[in-house]
């Protein structure tokens, strides 16, 4: 399989067709490279606040109103360009009111139709204090034609237990589209994409936002570079990094992966984190003794 993950910068819009121009190429470019999956980050949704007007995206929650509105618009724009293009596509994660407050949902659409989304489950400071962001749906898993995927939102890629429910429940490959403001921030989502992809020996692909948008409430400035890790194992580069670009440059970075050399790694990989995991239990159940 080819995985693809876009470092992508949010742009102005003066009108939807100027959205549909810029994804319309961004899918074609990345669907050129021959990928079956493309990536596209957190709150890349974000940038369709700019059809509401200064007012609007320049308002903490008038960012997220008004990027909502546009989502039956969205979904039918990415499902032209996946089947036009035989791709699959995780779609830039935006808010969606399900509720009273919205999720911040990324939705996997495959060239037949809708496939499911995601919603991310532990919110940032950021997300509980000024947008007030909840919780969505439990944790999915997407069965495609390459690989089962599994979604983990930017925080949601720290916290392992996350990644190991989905991997139990037969995930082969991790999603991480993350919006981080800092390095320091996209840098948290890179180590522990790097652990998930170490512990669960599996590639986990990272899609971040990148570049100033200071008319964005909320996104005013990404950093990150994307890039595709896997296991330091044998069988995949000693880095554990199968792919990346250069920091903060938009583009998208594209690696090949083979999907019978992930069951083999977790089969008979030089260490055997996948399968080992479980004794962390049993030696956790003999409790913690502290030492004088």
């Amino acid at each position: 399989m080819k995985l693809a993950a876009a470092a992508y910068p949010l742009d102005w819009f003066d009108t939807w067709d100027g959205y549909v121009a810029k994804l319309s190429d961004w899918v074609a470019r990345g669907a050129a490279t021959g990928a079956d999956l493309l990536v596209f980050p957190e709150y890349a949704a974000l940038e369709l606040a700019s059809l509401g007007g200064a007012a609007a995206a320049g308002d903490t929650q008038g960012v997220l109103a008004e990027a909502a509105r546009h989502r039956d618009a969205v979904d039918a724009l990415h499902l032209d360009l996946a089947a036009r293009h035989g791709v699959h596509v995780l779609g830039g994660s935006g808010p969606v009111f399900t509720g009273a407050r919205p999720v911040n949902r990324a939705t996997l659409y495959g060239p037949s139709g809708i496939v499911g989304h995601q919603d991310k489950q532990i919110m940032t400071r950021f997300e509980r204090r000024d947008w007030d962001v909840v919780p969505g749906n439990a944790l999915q898993v997407f069965d495609t034609p390459f690989a089962r995927l599994g979604v983990v939102i930017c925080y949601d890629s720290e916290f392992p237990l996350l990644a190991r429910a989905l991997v139990e429940a037969g995930v082969e490959v991790l999603l991480a589209p993350s919006c981080t403001e800092t390095v320091a921030g996209f840098t948290r989502v890179r180590v522990g994409s790097m652990a998930r992809a170490l512990e669960s020996q599996c590639p986990v692909v990272h899609a971040p936002l990148v570049g100033a948008a200071p008319w964005c409430a909320g996104v005013e400035m990404n950093r990150g570079r994307a890039a595709i890790y896997g296991p330091p194992d044998a069988g995949w580069p000693e880095t554990g990094v199968l792919a990346e670009g250069d920091m903060d440059a938009p583009g998208w970075v594209v690696a090949e992966v083979d999907r019978a050399q992930i069951a083999r790694t977790r089969a008979d990989g030089v260490v055997l984190t996948h399968a080992h995991w479980p004794e962390q239990a049993e030696r956790l159940a003999r409790g913690v003794v502290p030492v004088a």
